[in-house]
């Protein structure tokens, strides 16, 4: 296992900054999603990492040893690519084999290697087989055993399941996961996937515009977002305008519409106008006549295991997503009542209401 470090990283390209001056602590066998949109720096972040990109500044450390100005065939990282980046022309035992030939292992630690990566994998009994003879899943699952066969200081996968259905991702997501803690190894995932940050990660470094937004748990940065962008990219989430009214040491009284509720405000939110989160799934819905708010079911969707409705309601529509327990759910027109939680509410000032 080993740690990681990056201190002051930047990378541009000419006047475009793909990666704005990163500090990162990767801890011994955790496993780090870097989330985020396209051209948010996730990628080149990672090339630094493996070394395939050079920073324009900072730096890269290992266990406390720097290698920023290290080749990438003697960083020992393993690098699950995309593509998979398997040889067409080598078998599957070649396939995984390979770095350890560039390493001049002896032959049988070579051999015995490759075996135990088989084993690592669910693969053992496919050794001779070629790439285009496997499942999507199974080429996966080389590129995987391939990384791993060199005994790698760090793994760093680039969003190797875009290319896998659903099903088999979500199984991809479990095994993997799996694999990454009963090793013990440390893991470094780049992807624009939602769920497979959420479902994979021990934390998830949120990244926008070449700089980390958020770092934390995925249920931190899913519950308690800290800015409007964390907010808005994980998951859905409904946002509403309003207003603080009043104010007494972290506690405020806030009106969103007609709407005025107590709630706890950040110490940075000074500023009257604010912006107010809540996810679909910790709205409720109920009678007009016993709710905070009051609308009229919009749309109305079945998604097996939970419904999701739009209401309509005075603040504008919102989400929200209840669980298929059986029971009888109102119709599309049906008026309802909306209710919530006010420690399910989050608040963020909006841009240009600090003080």
């Amino acid at each position: 296992m080993s740690s990681l470090s990056l201190r002051a990283l930047s990378k541009s390209y000419g006047p475009v900054h793909a990666v704005r001056d990163m500090n990162l602590d990767v801890k011994e066998g955790e496993f780090l999603s870097l989330l985020g949109p396209s051209g948010c720096g996730k990628t080149t972040t990672l090339q630094m990492v493996a070394g395939f990109v050079p920073p324009t500044t900072g730096s890269i450390v290992v266990d406390g040893h720097e290698l920023t100005s290290i080749a990438p065939e003697k960083r020992d990282m393993g690098v699950v690519f995309q593509s998979y980046a398997l040889f067409p022309h080598m078998s599957v035992a070649q396939n995984i084999g390979f770095g350890l030939e560039m390493r001049r292992v002896e032959r049988g630690e070579l051999k015995r290697r490759v075996e135990e990566a088989l084993a690592m994998v669910r693969l053992a009994g496919l050794e001779g087989r070629y790439p285009s003879e496997l499942s999507g899943g199974q080429r996966q699952r080389v590129a995987i055993a391939r990384a791993l066969a060199i005994r790698p200081r760090v793994l760093l996968l680039d969003e190797p399941m875009s290319n896998l259905d659903a099903k088999l991702r979500g199984e991809m997501h479990v095994e993997l996961r799996s694999l990454q803690r009963r090793l013990g190894i440390t893991a470094i995932l780049v992807t624009h996937d939602q769920v497979e940050a959420m479902t994979m990660s021990d934390r998830i470094a949120v990244m926008t515009n070449g700089g980390i937004a958020q770092l934390g748990t995925p249920q931190e940065v899913y519950d308690r977002p800290t800015s409007e962008f964390a907010s808005r990219f994980l998951g859905h989430t409904n946002v509403l305008s309003g207003r603080v009214e009043k104010r007494a040491g972290d506690e405020a009284t806030v009106k969103v519409g007609p709407v005025s509720f107590r709630t706890k405000l950040a110490k940075d939110q000074i500023g009257p106008e604010i912006a107010v989160f809540i996810r679909p799934e910790r709205l409720r819905l109920g009678s007009p006549d016993e709710a905070t708010l009051r609308g009229h079911v919009g749309t109305r969707l079945f998604l097996g295991g939970s419904w999701i409705y739009e209401i309509e309601t005075e603040l504008g529509s919102l989400r929200i997503t209840q669980q298929n327990i059986g029971a009888l759910q109102p119709e599309e027109g049906e008026p309802v009542g909306v209710s919530w939680n006010a420690d399910d509410l989050r608040i963020i000032a909006t841009e240009g209401s600090h003080g």
